[in-house]
This record gives structure tokens, C-alpha cells and sequence, in this order.
């Protein structure tokens, strides 16, 4: 038998046209430039969301009474650094989506027409700055902490859509699952990082210690993405010739001179108003335990603040873990045609919402800690799933105008982030057990809306108003018999 150099080969048919990436180095990620791209875009939505979910375990300490003593160890009274009821928390906490809400359209304009990668990159870098003088800030007066909140907010709300302007250039279609969870599952790890480690940091080094050292983290991240992510795959010096021609061959025409955004088409699609829904659900459970978790933990299960941080975490371990799982399994699925894009992104949205409803409403009832624990545990973590359906439908629907249909939703569903602190402040007010049912059984009942309207409305094929290919085609048509007339 004739030996021959050991390479990967990744074949994938597009209508009549066979696609064949080579390259010889398997296991070497960092030699797959595309890879590079989204672990360092993982990265940076990890450090993003360090920085969204640190004042979430911050405000425990920041608000909690601390035994005084005096040098022979007799209590001589107690003493709250910040004397803050429970509505002006809630205010505190959801202050950060006032400003992330207004520029999420912002940030997908701005990816599609300047480069995803400056506007992810300038948005966690300028956040990571405002974090570092949160603490002086805070001191000041509070009103200035809402106002620093809503300004870090308005900054890291161009991440989420702009980076789907990066998918646009970088992900093969097959590879966009995987690709862009990977990316986004940064957000959850970050999350599972930030609750122990915060509450750890607070009961040891103080509270100020969480915004200095993650402050300091986003900057390094961000020197680390500017220097090695381009924007195209072409201006990448290190990339292979045999990715770079794999990528651009799959992705077919994406050199543009200028984009033109259908806003009405855009706008009365149900496919698009499926997605948002779903993507509203989806934030409105995640953003209620990102913002209440630790105080739940505290306030029924009786959790002091460090060990709050660790059970705090579980959910999101496991969302990052599933979302993993569930992004090469829906490639697959679509690689090897089992499933439709569309089947693919119904089954796992709605089979995640359908059980997450289930799980969360059981939690408003279980009394038990970890019984109660575990059920926010799997309702949360199988929000994984539901990540692989919604979050990328974008790219499958309208590939070239990804990056604003993900800026109209997120602008939507940061709705959630500002109503859900509120709210639970308003029913939340004796730390009873009843009271928090009410905030989970609504979650449940908001999750089953949301399969509902996805699996009505959903689709997975590129929509007509977005295909370029039927526009050019038509365009060169009517040329042709323009010059054919004139002749």
C-alpha cells in the first residue's frame, strides 16, 4: 500500500460542489486560525461576563451586617458599609441593561460595517476600565455606581451582535454551531468562575479586590484579541492556504462593497420574531438567576456568602458543559443530514425550554436545599441546548445581516435583565420561601411561551429577502438584457 503524509480531510457538498479543507497538523488548533478566533472570543465573553456578574456577589458583602469586635473578642456592635434596601438593589443590579439595551442594534451595525473584531474588543476594554473605578465610584454616592453601570453596559452591549459580524467571515456553515458556542459558552464559564471566586475574594481580600484584579484581567484580554484576531481570514498572515481557500469557498460570495439591510423584510419576518421570542425567554430565566441566585442561596437555603458563590455556580458549569456537547452534536446532526437546520434548531430550543419549564417550576417547590439546587442546576444547564438553536439561527437565516437581526434580539431580550431585578425586588421582601416560588414559577411560564411561538414560527433556511445569490443573478439577468436592447 502507498504511504502517504497523514492530513485531515473535511469534506462537505453544497448543491453540486465538493469542498475539501487539508491540513496536516490535527491537533494543533492554533495552526486552524478559525479555532484561534474563538477561543479567543470565548475568552473575551468570559471576561465579560465576569465583569456583568461580579456586583451580583459583591452587593452581598457591600450590604451584609459585619460583627464588630474589640481587641478581647467581645461584640461591640455591627456595621453595614452600604445601607441598601432591597428596591435599590434591584435598581443597582439592573442598572448595567439600561445601557447594555441601547446599543445592541448599535453593535451590530457598527460589526458589519467597521469589523467585528475592533467593536468586541473596544467594548470589553473600555468596561474592564470603568470596573477598575467602581470601587471609588461607589463610595461617592450610589447614584454614581448606577450611573458607572449604565456606562459599562452601554459599552458591552456591542459584544453579543458584533461577533456574529466575525462568524459572517470566519465560520464555514457547518462549523457555525460549533464555532460560535464555543465562543458563547465563555459567557457561562465566566459566570461559573466569577460567583466562588468573587464570593471568596469578598470574605478574604474585601469586596473592592473583585473589580480591581477583573478589571485588570479585561485589558490584558483585550491586547491579546487586538494583536492576533483580523477581521478576514485573507488578513491573517499565519493562516494556511489550504484554510483560507476551505473558508472562502464555503462561505461563497461574501466580499461585498456595502451592505444593504432589508428593515422591513427584516422586520415583519416570522423567523426573525421567532428567534427574538426565544432568545427573550431564554435571558429572562438566565438573567433572574445571574442577578438573584447568590441572594436566594442566602436568603432561603441559608448559604453564607463563599459557599452562596460555589452552589451559585453549578448552573452555569453545567450550561457551559452541555452547550459545548450541544454544538457539536447539532453540526452533526446537520453534517450528516439527520436532522434539517430547521429540524436541528426546533428540537433543541424547544426540547431545552420544554424542560426547563418543568424543572423550574419544580424548583419553586421543593423545599429541600439541594433538591432545590439540583432543579436549578438542570434548568438552567439545559439552556445549553436551547444556545444551539436560537443564538445561531441568525447566521442561518441571514447570514450577511447576522450581526443586526442579533442586535435587534438582544435589544429585546435584555429586556429581562432590567425587569427581572426589579420585579423580584418587588416580591421579594421578606425572604420567604413563597415569595421566591412567584419569581421561579414566572420564569417556567415564560419559558413555555417561548417554545411555543419557536416551534410555530422557526425556520433554519435562508430567508428570500436574504439571499444575494437570487439578487445577483437577477441583476446580471437584467444587465445582460439591458446591453442585449441597446445592441
Amino acid at each position: 500500500m502507498e504511504r502517504r503524509k497523514v492530513s485531515e480531510a473535511k469534506e462537505t457538498d453544497y448543491g453540486s460542489v465538493q469542498l475539501k479543507e487539508e491540513d496536516e497538523s490535527t491537533w494543533c488548533f492554533w495552526r486552524k486560525r478559525r479555532y484561534v478566533v474563538a477561543v479567543l472570543a470565548f475568552f473575551g465573553f468570559f471576561v465579560s461576563y465576569i465583569l456583568r456578574v461580579n456586583l451580583s456577589v459583591a452587593i452581598v458583602a457591600m450590604t451584609e451586617n459585619r460583627t464588630i469586635k474589640n481587641d478581647a473578642g467581645d461584640i461591640i456592635g455591627y456595621h453595614q458599609e452600604f445601607d441598601w434596601d432591597r428596591r435599590l438593589q434591584g435598581l443597582i443590579l439592573s442598572s448595567f441593561f439600561y445601557g447594555y439595551i441601547s446599543t445592541q442594534l448599535l453593535g451590530g451595525w457598527l460589526g458589519a460595517l467597521v469589523g467585528g473584531k475592533r467593536v468586541f474588543g473596544l467594548g470589553i476594554a473600555v468596561t474592564a476600565l470603568f470596573t477598575i473605578v467602581t470601587p471609588q465610584i461607589t463610595r461617592c454616592s450610589v447614584y454614581f455606581l448606577v450611573f458607572i453601570r449604565i456606562i459599562e453596559g452601554i459599552f458591552e452591549g456591542v459584544t453579543y451582535p458584533c461577533i456574529h459580524a466575525v462568524w459572517a467571515n470566519w465560520a464555514p456553515p457547518l462549523e457555525r454551531s460549533k464555532l460560535a458556542t464555543l465562543a458563547f459558552s465563555g459567557s457561562f464559564v465566566g459566570t461559573v468562575f466569577a460567583m466562588p471566586v468573587c464570593g471568596i475574594m469578598a470574605e478574604r481580600y474585601g469586596w473592592e479586590s473583585i473589580f480591581y484584579v477583573f478589571g485588570a484581567i479585561g485589558l490584558i484580554w483585550f491586547v491579546s484579541w487586538w494583536i492576533v484576531v483580523k477581521d478576514k481570514p485573507e488578513d491573517d498572515p499565519y493562516i494556511s492556504q489550504g484554510e483560507l481557500k476551505y473558508i472562502k469557498l464555503s462561505l461563497g460570495n461574501v466580499e461585498r462593497k456595502k451592505i444593504v439591510h432589508p428593515w422591513k423584510s427584516m422586520l415583519t419576518s416570522p423567523p426573525v420574531w421567532a428567534i427574538v421570542s426565544a432568545h427573550f425567554s431564554e435571558n429572562w430565566g438566565f438573567y433572574t438567576m445571574l442577578t438573584q441566585l447568590p441572594t436566594y442561596m442566602n436568603d432561603v437555603l441559608n448559604y453564607k456568602l463563599e459557599k452562596a458563590g460555589f452552589m451559585s455556580a453549578l448552573p452555569y458549569l453545567v450550561m457551559a458543559i452541555v452547550l459545548q456537547l450541544s454544538g457539536h452534536l447539532a453540526d452533526y446532526l446537520r453534517s450528516e443530514k439527520i436532522l434539517t437546520t430547521t429540524q436541528v434548531r426546533k428540537t433543541f430550543n424547544c426540547g431545552a425550554f420544554l424542560s426547563q419549564t418543568l424543572f423550574m417550576s419544580a424548583a419553586a417547590f421543593i423545599t429541600n436545599p439541594l433538591g432545590a439546587v439540583a432543579c436549578l442546576t438542570i434548568a438552567v444547564g439545559l439552556g445549553g441546548f436551547a444556545w444551539s438553536g436560537f443564538s445561531v439561527n441568525h447566521l442561518d437565516i441571514a447570514p450577511q445581516h447576522a450581526s443586526v437581526l442579533m442586535g435587534i434580539g438582544n435589544t429585546i431580550a435584555t429586556l429581562p435583565g432590567i425587569v427581572s431585578p426589579i420585579i423580584t425586588g418587588f416580591i421579594v421582601q421578606d425572604k420567604t420561601a413563597a415569595e421566591w416560588r412567584i419569581v421561579f414559577i414566572i420564569s417556567g411560564l415564560i419559558y413555555l411561551i417561548g417554545a411555543i411561538i419557536y416551534g410555530i414560527f422557526a425556520s433554519g433556511e435562508k430567508q428570500p429577502w436574504a439571499d444575494d445569490t437570487k439578487k445577483e443573478k437577477l441583476s446580471a439577468y437584467e444587465n445582460t438584457a439591458m446591453e442585449i436592447e441597446t445592441f
